[in-house]
């Protein structure tokens, strides 16, 4: 889809982004890469993402679903914290394992001027097959 050329927000940059305008979420979410096609988020499991019996929740693993594609388009764009999410599917596959990390490799599939797609697998930290898999579409705010 694009090359590391096209990339106008690192990992860094990405991270300071959820710092200074996600405050509600500080520390949940950290970006370990931003790749030529996508990025990969990590949720830090706390407590209060775990369901009954210790596994991460539907809600949690939206969340990061969510998140991720979002950042994966920031990533491309800029700091556009007005982008919203237009459409949403998650499909839950298997156990996520109990008090791991999840982490999320996401992929852009279309960046356009108004609409951004984005597919998501989730896996719980260490676990070779995805525990759930998202597809996600964004609106993007007309410049200026």
């Amino acid at each position: 889809m694009a090359d590391l050329a096209d990339i106008v927000m690192d990992e860094a940059a990405l991270n300071r982004f959820l710092e200074e305008f996600f405050q509600q979420v500080a520390g949940e979410f950290t970006v370990e890469e931003v790749t030529s096609d996508g990025i990969r988020i990590r949720l830090v499991v706390q407590d209060k993402h775990l369901r009954p019996g210790g596994t991460v929740s539907g809600p949690s693993m939206f969340a990061l679903a969510d998140v991720a594609v979002y950042l994966a388009i920031l990533a491309r764009i800029g700091p556009k914290a007005l982008s919203v999410t237009t459409s949403a599917a998650l499909d839950f596959m298997r156990k996520p394992v109990a008090h791991a990390d999840l982490v999320a490799e996401t992929r852009l599939l279309k960046l356009g001027r108004v609409l951004a797609v984005g597919d998501v697998l989730l896996y719980s930290d260490g676990m070779a097959q995805p525990v759930a898999r998202a597809s996600m579409t964004y609106s993007i705010p007309p410049a200026g």
